[in-house]
């Protein structure tokens, strides 16, 4: 038995302005990144190895916000975060605000598996990731013409922006119970566009964007990160199951569709616990996002039914 759920961000453009080429697109990178991480469960290796091969796929897919994807600082930079949490042990590693690193999720997994410490930042992360043998990629590596264009309307001071594409926020993530029961987490980011003074979203923070924990469920979130961060939303549902004995499906529609909201937060979450339910909800317009178990066939959308 095993699961997985991913999620390439939520706050999409309205139904009527995609088009038909651009939703198959989208569709196809979710297919790729669930069927690159079923397939690490499939040969019976772990959840962490299984959340971050699917997010790998999603960071090098330019369609998302993460990686080669990212979106714009308001100085024109990419500064990535991204995080990592196995539930067995709760051990966890995060980065933020790194600048020449292809895979930041793979970075996150180095931290937790071999430093001291949870979260490097900048300089000091990628400084890390030199000792650890990882290779920068140019800064031009994560330059896309539609990221490039988000920004400009960022600071045209554009209103129509929200109409215009697809989002100028966003994330990836996964979370996944392999066949052993343990449980994981993964979320990396590009933040949101026109950003300014190295703000850090919720994404690499431990319990607010991404938290797993076997006694309950993993959980990897997407959306308003300030509000996501305030209403330690990963943490909270998980909470919610361990102690208040909710369902995970109970426990996710709390958060996202009440929580959230009283706090003016949009976005959502896909989540799994340890019987393999898997719950992907969300309170905006739509939520790139798939799933399958091992007895069932894989699930893609992008709205509601």
């Amino acid at each position: 038995m095993f699961g997985l759920a991913i999620h390439g961000g939520a706050g999409t453009l309205p139904r009527a302005e995609m088009g038909a080429e651009m939703e198959l697109n989208y569709r196809a990178g979710l297919r790729a990144a669930l069927d690159a991480g079923c397939a690490v469960l499939q040969a019976g290796a772990s959840s962490l190895d299984a959340v971050t091969r699917a997010v790998v796929v999603l960071e090098d897919n330019p369609l998302f916000n993460a990686g080669r994807g990212a979106v714009f600082t308001h100085d024109g930079h990419n500064e990535l975060d991204a995080a990592i949490m196995d539930g067995k042990t709760l051990k966890a590693g995060a980065v933020c605000g790194v600048t020449h690193i292809r895979n930041p999720i793979e970075l996150a997994r180095t931290v937790m598996e071999h430093s001291e410490y949870v979260m490097l930042s900048g300089a000091g992360a990628e400084e890390f990731a030199l000792s650890r043998g990882f290779a920068f990629v140019p800064t031009s590596y994560f330059h896309t013409p539609e990221r490039w264009r988000q920004l400009e309307r960022i600071r045209s001071g554009d209103a129509r922006l929200s109409a215009l594409t697809i989002s100028h926020v966003g994330t990836v993530g996964a979370v996944a119970l392999d066949g052993e029961g343990r449980l994981a987490a993964a979320t990396s980011t590009g933040g949101m566009t026109g950003k300014r003074y190295n703000r850090i979203g919720d994404s690499p923070i431990i319990g607010a964007g991404t938290y797993a924990d076997d006694r309950s469920c993993a959980v990897s979130a997407t959306g308003h990160g300030e509000v996501f961060i305030r209403a330690a939303v990963a943490h909270d549902i998980c909470s919610r199951m361990r102690f208040g004995g909710r369902t995970l499906a109970a426990a996710v529609r709390e958060v996202v569709l009440e929580e959230l909201p009283a706090l003016q937060g949009d976005g959502g979450v896909i989540a799994i616990d340890r019987s393999g339910e898997i719950c992907m909800e969300f309170n905006s317009e739509g939520m790139f996002r798939a799933s399958r178990k091992s007895s069932e066939d894989a699930r893609i959308a992008i709205y509601r039914p």
